[in-house]
């Protein structure tokens, strides 16, 4: 019985103490919750959502409660004026640019949309790459484990036969000092993995020194047509669209600074009151307007228009540049991932069969049949053919997620 509740004890206080699981979508899910990065975009998206108003356009009129004093001295007589009013003033015309304006700044807030998915994309992109990059490192420890414990019998073995006469001292000692060497690789190892969760921590704005584990696994279950996602790119890469949208903007600019050049017709109404030393006064509505037209500006409207035709030129420069990028990282991230998925293939047979060797080895060994050179020579085969395994699985797994960041599909 005091057996029994020891084991109890022993079993709840493990599971209090173990690290939690964090999956990429728990990791993803908090990046897009504490990420700096994500928070200030969002912050802009939002800014430029707030200046997208029609009195920011300048449709709306303007209404303000005015008042002045005046004291005039003469040598005749001193007096006093007061007066105050209500104010709404309005431009009725002004050759289109407030409707120019308007859509100006709807553009921008759509802007400020793409840019703001554009980071949580490249966000996205980072933790993935982070987290996996904690899971290929915490393989490649695994791996050194493995070795570790085949080191290790092949110190028992070395021992024995040393004891019974039947082996070279040096083999032994050869044998002991692998083991070390691993070991120490093994502590190493640990060392970047714990670098690489910190690392990840901070993409998620996470304390440093917060405990969790990954899962054991790079997942490879994509697939693709080529010539999909070359159709797809224009419609869906947030790049593009964001320097599609600069173009806009800037064509948009362009008829602003042009309707300059019409006349702006503005309505002014009221109601004042107005009083002179305390004898006096006047107070009722009264209405009014006002036509400006430029005649004569020193050249600043077609100077202004000149420039933005420039804008528009160098909009449309960067956007057929970006198309040209884009597609130039499409096609090396597809001959990427075909690149590695061949080389994953490869590997993953010769992981077994390196591996099949040194349990032959190690058999060969304890019947005497080998050199212990033969074990140590088999052991760095299996252990370089594993981490070549764990980094092709992994530059798959990214070349993956890059495809998925230009296509905005994550």
């Amino acid at each position: 019985m005091k057996s029994f509740f020891v084991l109890i004890f022993l079993t709840i206080f493990s599971i209090a103490n173990a690290q939690t699981i964090m999956t990429v979508e728990d990791a993803l899910n908090i990046a897009l919750k504490n990420n700096y990065g994500i928070l200030v975009a969002h912050n802009d998206a939002a800014v430029s959502k707030a200046n997208n108003t029609l009195g920011n356009a300048g449709m709306m009129p303007n209404v303000s409660l005015t008042g002045s004093s005046n004291f005039a001295p003469n040598n005749a007589k001193s007096y006093k004026t007061l007066s105050t009013g209500v104010e709404l003033s309005w431009t009725l015309f002004d050759g289109g640019k407030m409707f120019v304006t308007k859509n100006k700044l709807s553009e921008i807030q759509s802007l400020g949309e793409i840019q703001f998915k554009e980071k949580v994309l490249q966000t996205q992109y980072s933790v993935v790459s982070a987290y996996f990059d904690v899971v290929r490192q915490k393989q490649q420890l695994n791996s050194i484990n493995e070795i570790i414990a085949y080191n290790k019998t092949l110190v028992k073995i070395l021992q024995t036969s040393f004891d019974g006469g039947f082996a070279r001292k040096s083999s032994l000692l050869q044998a002991k000092i692998d083991l070390n060497v691993y070991t120490e690789n093994a502590i190493n190892q640990q060392f970047t993995i714990d670098a690489a969760k910190k690392y990840l921590n901070e993409l998620l704005a996470i304390s440093p020194d917060s405990l969790f584990e990954v899962s054991d696994s790079i997942p490879i279950n994509f697939s693709f047509s080529k010539d999909e996602l070359l159709q797809k790119l224009s419609s869906t890469n947030t790049s593009i669209l964001s320097f599609q949208k600069q173009t806009e903007i800037a064509k948009l600019g362009l008829k602003e600074f042009s309707r300059s050049r019409f006349p702006q017709i503005n309505f002014r109404a009221g109601y004042y009151m107005s009083q002179i030393d305390n004898s006096s006064s006047n107070y009722g509505p009264q209405f009014g307007g006002s036509i400006s037209i430029p005649l004569y500006q020193s050249g600043k409207i077609r100077r202004q228009v000149s420039i933005a035709k420039l804008d528009v030129q160098s909009a449309e420069y960067d956007l057929e540049n970006i198309k040209l990028q884009v597609k130039n990282d499409l096609l090396n991230a597809i001959t990427q991932f075909e690149n590695q998925q061949r080389l994953q293939a490869i590997e993953k047979e010769n992981n077994a069969l390196t591996k099949e060797s040194l349990e032959i080895s190690m058999q060969r060994m304890k019947l005497g049949e080998t050199t212990a050179l033969e074990v140590h020579q088999a052991q760095e085969n299996y252990v370089q053919s594993c981490t070549r395994l764990t980094n092709f699985e992994y530059n798959l797994k990214i070349a993956e997620t890059k495809l998925k960041q230009l296509l905005a599909s994550m």
